[in-house]
């Protein structure tokens, strides 16, 4: 019996390993691809353009964290810290933003703002400037992706540092206070410094989704590390020049990784103690309050949101007519496809990982995630190259075997697809099923092998209906984020298969913003779905002190993708 359920053991933790091996083949297809490649077209591109690349790409990094850890942090410690009307609804409100993509508001933002859209057409008619009479600012700039992507991605950071608030025990806070420092000489001396690490690890979300957008900053003509390799790649064939650039786009996210490592060098979450009672706020504290809260949810959700629906409805045709039915179909489709393969990944790992402590397990599990914090067109070109290989030679291969050749079996199909996928939002289902591990006792496994129940009987009886909750929250996560992906889904789609992504992309790219507005909003709709059970969790935890911390980081955990070392553990 032993034999055998060491034997179980073995088989899960090998194919566990196959999995995860599997994740890091994009990866190794670019180093090995640009290493092997002609660099006189990098060279090129560094003596001309590169310098651009990487200017815009850093200074929108440094804009967005700006603007996000200010939106995230202030909001944070507002909805946890103080009292005020309405803290209860911004504590769930401010997360509503996840659910818009930053292309989508990209769209509605350029609606709004452009030179034709009804806010300067209003302040033409309002003054009777000609159209060249006034300066505005340009929304289709770095500036203005910057401030639509920081809009859309704050919650990351708010989510993060409202866990560590909410952890930190009020003495350290009172003692600045009984030593004559004002709320705000406190808040910035004393509670910033204890959330350093939460919101360190917000913020390296936050980068990393920005260096991976790629519908946002190619719609306002930003040219960026993932535009140019959209466009290497495809505009001008340069397959080579596209991996290399590539590579370079995984240098500066490793970067990314090892500041934010850096920054929570021995470093510990704060531990939970004496529950914060909060400051009164009233009078215009209150009001100021109240405006630092509105503002973005306002810019993230609710300005895109109503634009979209207002386009929508002033659009007069059907909003579910036979292409669009496909459209949704094709989304569902690969969502759900996409979901299920992912958290079915993510659950062999786990329980890999579970049931093997060895480094190898631990190791492998750990790299399988930093699929997350690669772009979409990143992990799309390191596909094609091991893809195309495999194609070509079957096709060879049958041909002069059999005189009939196979075309196609992997490029281009929904197998690579959803492998994209897997590879892209792993660590969003391994980390929630992880955390739902986390909370079952192995007494329970001991309990199950003295009974004589093999390794599989006890997943299938004891762990699975455990796990079911946070199975659905993984899938759900990684549901939305598959349905909001889009440059993998571009690159590697079958042909004549697009989605909602795809048509809004298509229909904003040739300025008919108004029927972009139709898929947009359906894309935000299915977001909505999980956000809004996110934010009622939030808003029912925040009325008992004594569950929030639990529940906030189970949140964390799923939404941000990035491990037990990013957010912290749920206490037993």
């Amino acid at each position: 019996m032993r034999g055998a359920r060491g034997t179980g053991t073995s088989v899960l933790v090998g194919v566990a390993g196959v999995l995860c091996v599997a994740t890091l083949l994009p990866l190794g297809a670019l180093v090995v691809s640009a290493f092997a490649g002609s660099t006189d077209a990098v060279a090129h591109y560094a003596a001309t353009v590169l310098p651009q690349y990487i200017f815009n790409t850093v200074t929108l990094v440094v804009i967005v964290a700006v603007l996000a850890s200010t939106a995230g942090v202030s909001a944070a410690w507002l909805v946890t810290m103080c009292r005020f009307p309405g803290r209860e609804v911004f504590a769930w409100a401010l997360v509503l933003p996840l659910a818009m993509p930053a292309y989508v508001s990209a769209y509605a933002y350029t609606y709004l703002l452009s030179h034709p859209g009804p806010v300067q057409t209003a302040l033409r008619d309002a003054t009777g400037w000609g159209p060249h009479a006034y300066w505005f600012p340009d929304i289709r700039s770095l500036g203005g992706a910057a401030f639509v992507i920081s809009m859309v991605l704050f919650p990351y950071v708010y989510l993060m540092a409202r866990t560590a608030f909410l952890q930190q025990s009020s003495t350290a806070f009172e003692s600045a206070r009984i030593m004559g420092r004002s709320p705000w000489r406190a808040f910035i001396g004393v509670a910033v410094p204890l959330a350093r690490p939460a919101i360190v690890a917000g913020l390296a979300l936050v980068c990393m989704e920005t260096l991976a957008d790629y519908g946002a900053v190619s719609y306002f003509g930003v040219q960026t590390f993932t535009t140019a390799i959209y466009r290497t790649w495809f505009s001008l064939g340069d397959r080579t020049a596209a991996v290399q650039l590539a590579l370079a786009l995984v240098t500066l996210v490793l970067l990314v990784i090892a500041l934010e490592r850096l920054g929570r060098r021995g470093r510990r979450f704060s531990e939970a103690g004496r529950p914060f009672r909060g400051l009164p706020l009233s009078g215009w504290r209150a009001g100021l309050a109240i405006a630092a809260c509105t503002l973005p949810v306002a810019f993230g959700f609710l300005v895109p949101g109503l634009t979209l629906v207002w386009l929508g409805v002033s659009l007069d045709v059907a909003w579910l007519d036979a292409r669009t039915t496909r459209l949704i179909s094709n989304s569902l489709t690969l969502a759900f496809v996409g979901g299920v393969a992912t958290v079915s990944v993510a659950v062999v790992i786990a329980y890999a990982r579970r049931l093997s402590a060895g480094r190898m397990t631990q190791a492998l599990g750990q790299l399988a995630t930093f699929g997350y914090a690669v772009p979409g067109a990143v992990i799309a070109v390191g596909l094609l190259i091991p893809f195309g290989a495999f194609d070509r030679w079957l096709h060879k291969l049958m041909t002069a075997t059999f005189g009939v050749g196979t075309g196609l079996l992997l490029t281009g199909t929904i197998a690579a697809v959803v492998f994209a996928y897997v590879v892209r939002f792993l660590a969003v289902s391994l980390n929630g099923v992880e955390a739902g591990m986390a909370r079952i006792s192995p007494s329970l496994d001991s309990a199950s092998r003295t009974l004589g129940a093999g390794q599989g009987r006890t997943f299938f009886r004891i762990h699975a209906p455990l796990l079911s909750g946070g199975l659905l929250t993984a899938f759900l996560i990684t549901f939305v984020d598959i349905m909001k992906e889009l440059p993998a889904t571009l690159i590697l789609r079958p042909f004549n298969f697009d989605t909602l992504a795809i048509r809004a992309n298509r229909l904003a790219s040739d300025e008919r913003l108004a029927e972009a507005s139709v898929p947009s909003l359906m894309i935000v709709a299915v977001g909505l779905i999980p956000v809004v059970l996110l934010s009622r969790q939030i808003a029912r935890s925040s009325r008992r002190r004594g569950e929030v911390t639990a529940v906030q980081a189970e949140v964390v955990v799923a939404t941000a993708g990035e491990g037990e070392e990013v957010a912290p553990r749920a206490p037993t």
